[in-house]
């Protein structure tokens, strides 16, 4: 009886994992009409998601100001309020719903903020700045037309 017992939850264990690693990396997800990916959230995660790509485009928005202006503090704060402080609170139950391929290339793009602002501060060239932000905003590009949330 306890060889059964002991077997019958060392299964339910194992499909639990095997669960739980499907979810961690497929998210909760379905096809959308429109062939991107749709990533299903609770509204309240749905705000959370959209503004934090808001508070990305108000520093893309920044960065452009202060290349223009040749202002290399203004793009140096604004890379950095996209950087890595701004996922350090990530909600684990938001981020197991999330596919991976989207949690990999939310990560990339606050460490690349991370590394812009450091670059800037550096005494990195317009060119330089430049051409690494467009490595990043391609990574927008690239999401933006991979998924959606409805």
């Amino acid at each position: 009886m306890k060889a059964n017992l002991g077997l019958i939850a060392l299964i339910v264990w194992a499909l639990s994992v095997v669960l739980l690693g499907y979810f961690f990396v497929r998210g909760w997800t379905s096809a959308a009409s429109d062939q991107r990916t749709a990533i299903h959230l609770a509204p309240a995660e749905r705000d959370l998601v959209l503004g934090e790509m808001r508070q990305m485009l108000h520093s893309v928005h920044n960065l452009v100001t202060g290349l223009s202006a040749g202002d290399a503090k203004i793009m140096e704060q604004a890379a950095r309020s996209s950087g890595m402080a701004m996922a350090a609170d990530a909600n684990p139950l938001l981020m197991a719903k999330l596919p991976l391929d989207f949690k990999r290339q939310g990560l990339s793009v606050h460490r690349d903020f991370d590394s812009l602002a450091e670059k800037i501060a550096g005494g990195a060239d317009q060119a330089t700045v430049l051409r690494e932000f467009t490595g990043i905003t391609a990574r927008c590009v690239g999401c933006h037309t991979s998924y959606r949330l409805p």
